[in-house]
C-alpha cells in the first residue's frame, strides 16, 4: 500500500490544477481497493456546503451541481464528527440524504473519510459498493492515511489553479494566503525567491529574456559534468571493479540521451531559466521511473535526480555571486537563511515571506530589526510559481496578498502611509525619557547586530544596545573572524554608542542558526550544541571573541558582556574562569583591561530555578524571553505546525518570569528583557508593570513602547498585571491586555491605518 501511497501523492503534485488533480485521486483511489465508486466532495464554507467536485462511478453530469448543507447527508456526517463513516448499508443509515443526480442509488456499502488540514475540514474522500459490506479495517486505514496526505496537495493544487487564473485587473482575480507568525507592519514589492544551494526540488520558475544564452549556459555544465565524469572514471580505473565503474558510465548516457538534456532545452527555449528547466525535466524523469514494475528500473529514479543534482552544482557555480535585486525586494522561499537575508542591501529590502519558519525565529527577529515586515508558515505557499510578481507582506493581519488588484494597491498604500504618519507623528518623544504619567522610570535599548543598526538606534534616542549579536557578523564572512579583526569591530561598537552603555553578547550559534563554514548537523538542535556550550567546547574560539571584547573596552568604558544560554552553576563558573584567563593572557601582553560588567541571559529553564545563585556571580541578568517561552512550552519556534502554542504571554512564562524579575531585584541587580516580548505592546505592558529595569527591542518598536509607557500610569499597569495573573490562557491575558491599550488611546500600537 505504502507504493501506491507514493504513487498517488507524486501524481496529485504534478497535476496542472485542482481538477486535473482531484480526478487522479478518484481514478487511483477507485482502482486501489477495488470499489464502485470513489469521489470527493469539497467543502465550500463561504456558501455552507459541500460540493461534489470529482467522481469515478456516479454520473458525471453531478460533478459541481451537487451540493449538500454543511452536516447534511453521510458527507455531511463525516465532515462534522472530523471522523470516518463506514456503514454497510448507506440507504438504511439515518443520516442518508439520497440525490438522484448522482446516479447513486445501487450503492449501499459507504465509507467516507474527512480531508483536514490544520483543524480545518476541506472536504471528505467517500467509497461506495453495490453490495451491502463493511469496508475492511485496512481499507479504511488506507483512506484515512491517504487523506491526511491529500490534505496539502489538494490546497497546493487550488493554489495552482488560483494562480493560473491571475491576471491583476480584477479583485476577484487577488489571491490570499495566510501564515502563522508575522514580524509587523505592511509592504509591497517584487518578489524575490531563494533557495538553498543544490536544492534541486526547491529551485523556482524564472522567466528569462536571452534563451540563447541560458541555453549555452546549460550546455557548458553538460559539458564540464560529462569530462567530470570521465576524470572520475579514469581515477577510479584502479579502485574499482567495472562493474562498479558503470556508474559513471551510466551518467554519462543518461547526459548524451536526448530526453534528458533535450527536455531541458526545450523548456528554456519556451522561456523558464536553466535551473527551473532542469528541474521540471529531472523530476518528469524520475517520477516515470519511479512508477515502473521492474525493482532495478525503480532505482534509477535515484540516478537521474542525483545527476540533476549534480548539473544543478554546476549552474550555480557558474551563476554569478553578485545578484541584483530590485529596489522593493520582498525575499521569499521554503526556508530563508540568515545569510540569504543579509545578502540583500538594507535599503532594497522591504519584507520577508516564508514557507516554514515562526515569528520568534532568528530570521524574523532580524526582520524586524531591520524593520522589514514579514509573514511566516505560509505553508500553501508555492514559492516557485511566484517569483518576480507584485506582493503584498501584511505583518498586521499575517497573509500575502499576490498581484493585488489596482483598488486593493491603492488601499495597501495608504495604510502604509499611515503607518508612515504614526512614526513621524510619535518623534517628538525621541529625546523624551520612558517614564510613566505618575514617575516610573525604565531604560530603553536597542537590539542590533549590524552597523547599520548602530548608526540608527544613536539618533533615536535609545538609552544604550541591550543586546548586540555579535554573531551577525561572523554570518557575513567565510571564516570565523581573527581577534585583530574582532577588536576593531567592538571598538567602532562601543565609540558609536559612546556613553551609552552596550552589551556585547557573546557568540550565539547553533539552533536555528548554524554559520555556513560550521555546520551543526543535529536531530534536535535547539536541545543541542549551541549558545555557551559551543563556546566552552571551542575555548578557542571564545577566549579570542573574550580577548577582543576586552580590548576594545579598555579605552571605552560603556563595555558590558552578555553570556547566552547558561544553564547551570557549572556553565557560568567555566565561562567566567575563561573570562579571567583572557583577561591574565592580555595582562602578560602588556595590555590593561577594566573588568567589564558581566550578565547572563535567562532563558532556559533551569536558569530560572537557579537564578538566585546565578544572579549573585554576576552583574547583572537579561531574560532572552524568545527561548525561554521555547523550552517552557516545549514549542520549536521555527516550526509553523505548532507556532500557534508559542505565546510569551503564557500564564507559565509570566509566572517564570515575574519569579526572575522578583529574584533579581531581592539580589539588588538590574534586570532587563532582550527577547521579542519587549517589543510586544502587551508584553512590554506587562513587564513594565513586573518592575523591569530595562527594555531592548528592535528600534522599529521603541518610540511605540515609549508612547504606551508615557500613557499609561504604572499603577494602572499593576493592576492590570494582577487581574492577568487568575487568567489561565494565553489568549485571554492578550485580549484583556490589548482591551487596556485600546481604552488608553493606543490602538495604533496594535493595527495599522487611522
Amino acid at each position: 500500500m505504502l507504493d501506491i501511497l507514493r504513487r498517488i501523492i507524486q501524481d496529485i503534485n504534478a497535476a496542472h490544477d485542482l481538477n486535473e488533480a482531484l480526478g487522479v485521486i478518484v481514478a487511483e483511489v477507485k482502482t486501489a481497493i477495488h470499489t464502485d465508486v470513489c469521489s470527493v466532495y469539497m467543502t465550500d464554507s463561504v456558501r455552507g456546503e459541500h460540493v461534489l467536485m470529482a467522481t469515478d462511478g456516479l454520473r458525471p453530469g453531478a460533478v459541481g451541481k451537487v451540493r449538500l448543507k454543511l452536516g447534511q447527508g453521510l458527507i455531511g456526517l463525516a465532515a462534522s464528527r472530523a471522523e470516518p463513516v463506514n456503514v454497510d448499508n448507506a440507504p438504511a443509515h439515518p443520516a442518508f440524504r439520497y440525490i438522484a443526480a448522482t446516479g447513486e442509488a445501487p450503492f449501499h456499502g459507504f465509507v467516507g473519510v474527512p480531508i483536514i488540514r490544520r483543524r480545518k475540514v476541506l472536504g471528505v474522500l467517500a467509497a461506495q459498493q453495490r453490495e451491502q459490506r463493511k469496508y475492511t479495517a485496512d481499507e479504511e486505514s488506507f483512506l484515512v492515511t491517504l487523506a491526511a496526505q491529500l490534505a496539502g496537495c489538494i490546497n497546493q493544487a487550488e493554489i495552482r489553479q488560483a494562480l493560473d487564473r491571475l491576471n491583476g485587473d480584477a479583485l476577484a482575480n487577488t489571491l490570499f494566503l495566510e501564515g502563522v507568525a508575522s514580524a509587523r507592519g505592511l509592504a509591497i514589492g517584487e518578489a524575490v525567491v531563494v533557495f538553498p544551494a543544490a536544492a534541486l526540488e526547491r529551485v523556482p520558475d524564472k522567466d528569462i529574456d536571452d534563451p540563447e544564452a541560458e541555453a549555452s549556459r546549460f550546455r557548458q555544465a553538460v559539458a564540464a559534468e560529462l569530462a567530470e565524469l570521465q576524470r572520475l572514471s579514469e581515477r577510479m580505473r584502479l579502485l574499482l571493479s567495472a562493474g562498479d565503474r558503470a556508474l559513471f558510465d551510466a551518467y554519462a548516457l543518461l547526459l548524451g540521451s536526448d530526453s534528458l538534456v533535450n527536455g531541458t532545452l526545450e523548456r528554456i527555449y519556451a522561456g523558464n531559466w536553466a535551473p527551473g528547466a532542469l528541474r521540471a525535466t529531472v523530476l518528469e524523469y524520475a517520477n516515470i521511473f519511479t512508477e515502473m514494475d521492474d525493482p532495478y528500473l525503480r532505482e534509477r529514479a535515484a540516478d537521474i535526480l542525483d545527476l540533476g543534482q549534480r548539473l544543478l552544482n554546476r549552474l550555480q557555480e557558474a551563476q554569478s555571486v553578485n545578484r541584483q535585486y530590485p529596489d522593493h525586494t520582498i525575499l521569499m522561499g521554503e526556508e530563508i537563511s540568515v545569510s540569504q537575508l543579509l545578502d540583500v542591501p538594507t535599503e532594497k529590502l522591504k519584507g520577508l515571506v516564508s514557507v516554514r519558519g515562526t515569528g520568534a525565529s532568528h530570521v524574523a527577529l532580524l526582520a524586524r530589526g531591520l524593520g522589514a515586515p514579514a509573514v511566516f508558515g505560509v505553508s500553501n505557499l508555492p514559492p516557485g510559481r511566484l517569483n518576480g510578481r507584485e506582493v503584498v507582506v501584511d505583518g498586521y493581519t499575517v497573509r500575502v496578498c499576490i498581484q493585488p488588484s489596482p483598488a486593493l494597491r491603492q488601499e495597501y498604500l495608504k495604510l502604509i502611509a499611515d503607518e508612515a504618519e504614526l512614526s513621524r507623528d510619535l518623534q517628538h518623544l525621541r529625546d523624551l525619557p520612558a517614564e510613566t504619567p505618575d514617575g516610573h522610570r525604565l531604560e530603553l535599548h536597542a537590539n542590533s547586530g549590524l552597523f547599520a543598526d548602530i548608526a540608527a538606534a544613536r539618533d533615536s534616542g535609545v538609552q544604550g544596545v541591550g543586546l548586540y549579536r555579535s554573531e551577525l557578523h561572523f554570518f557575513l564572512r567565510d571564516r570565523f573572524p581573527g581577534e585583530e579583526e574582532q577588536t576593531t569591530l567592538y571598538t567602532r561598537v562601543l565609540r558609536m554608542m559612546e556613553p551609552h552603555p552596550v552589551v556585547l553578547r557573546t557568540l550565539d550559534i547553533g539552533g536555528d542558526k548554524p554559520l555556513p563554514y560550521f555546520p551543526i548537523e543535529e536531530q534536535n538542535p535547539f536541545l543541542g550544541w549551541r549558545g555557551i556550550r559551543i563556546s566552552l567546547d571551542q575555548p578557542d574560539l571564545f577566549k579570542t571573541q573574550l580577548r577582543a571584547m576586552l580590548r576594545a573596552g579598555t579605552a571605552h568604558p560603556n563595555l558590558s558582556i552578555l553570556l547566552p544560554m547558561i544553564g547551570s552553576i557549572g556553565e557560568l563558573s567555566e565561562a567566567l574562569d575563561l573570562l579571567r584567563e583572557a583577561q591574565a593572557e592580555l595582562a602578560e601582553d602588556g595590555v590593561t583591561v577594566r573588568a567589564p560588567r558581566v550578565g547572563i541571559m535567562v532563558e532556559v529553564p533551569s536558569a530560572v530555578y537557579q537564578i538566585d545563585k546565578l544572579i549573585r556571580m554576576v552583574d547583572f541578568a537579561s531574560i532572552g524571553s524568545n527561548d525561554l517561552t521555547q523550552y517552557l512550552l516545549a514549542v520549536d519556534r521555527n516550526n509553523d505546525r505548532v507556532a500557534k502554542l508559542y505565546d510569551s504571554l503564557h500564564p507559565v512564562v509570566l509566572a517564570a518570569t515575574r519569579h526572575v524579575v522578583e529574584q533579581v531585584r531581592a539580589a539588588g541587580r538590574p534586570i532587563g528583557v532582550c527577547g521579542e516580548m519587549a517589543g510586544d505592546p502587551a508584553g512590554a505592558l506587562l513587564l513594565m508593570a513586573m518592575g523591569v529595569d530595562s527594555l531592548s527591542m528592535n528600534l522599529g518598536s521603541l518610540l511605540k513602547i515609549k508612547w504606551l509607557i508615557r500613557s499609561v500610569p504604572y499603577c494602572e499597569a499593576r493592576t492590570l498585571l494582577a487581574e492577568v495573573a487568575d487568567c489561565d490562557r494565553a489568549a485571554a491575558i492578550r485580549d484583556r491586555a490589548n482591551a487596556f491599550l485600546e481604552q488608553h488611546g493606543l490602538s495604533g500600537l496594535l493595527r495599522v491605518g487611522k
